[in-house]
């Protein structure tokens, strides 16, 4: 697997006032793909807090919003790893609606310990089965 694809329908709820997608539903959006991005590889978030107390955080997120969407548009959010630190992994995602990229994210999670919230090093089987979504990991990067 190389990239994870989320569908999601544009409801009334989701569109301003002009009819497009409210901006921040984005962000929503992109957050349901990850969490089913990791339930579909078999690791989801509950496991890794109740098995081994560790959480993943949103560090950072960059947002270029390239081409409104509106109500009843069907988009997939595809989700790619493109880097991976000790602690931290950096998602790549896309929403697309049909051919056209709407929406370009660039998200660092980083690995924390759920009560001190300390980062720490991604665990297995975590870090392996991130790893199978690497888009491009640069030569520097050590799994």
């Amino acid at each position: 697997m190389s990239a994870h694809h989320f569908p999601v329908r544009i409801y009334f709820e989701d569109t301003d006032a002009g009819g497009v997608v409210y901006h921040a539903n984005y962000l929503r959006f992109a957050e349901r793909a990850r969490t089913e991005c990791l339930r579909d590889m078999g690791i989801p978030h509950s496991d890794m807090m109740d098995r081994l107390g560790l959480v993943l955080l949103v560090r950072k997120i960059e947002i270029d919003y390239l081409k409104p969407t509106k109500l009843d548009d069907g988009l997939v959010v595809v989700t790619q790893v493109s880097a991976m630190g000790g602690a931290s992994v950096t998602l790549r995602q896309e929403v697309r609606c049909g051919d056209v990229l709407a929406v370009s994210m660039t998200v660092i999670l980083v690995c924390v310990e759920r009560v001190e919230q300390k980062p720490v090093r991604i665990p297995e089987p975590w870090r392996g089965e991130l790893l199978r979504l690497v888009a491009s990991l640069p030569a520097d990067t050590a799994p």
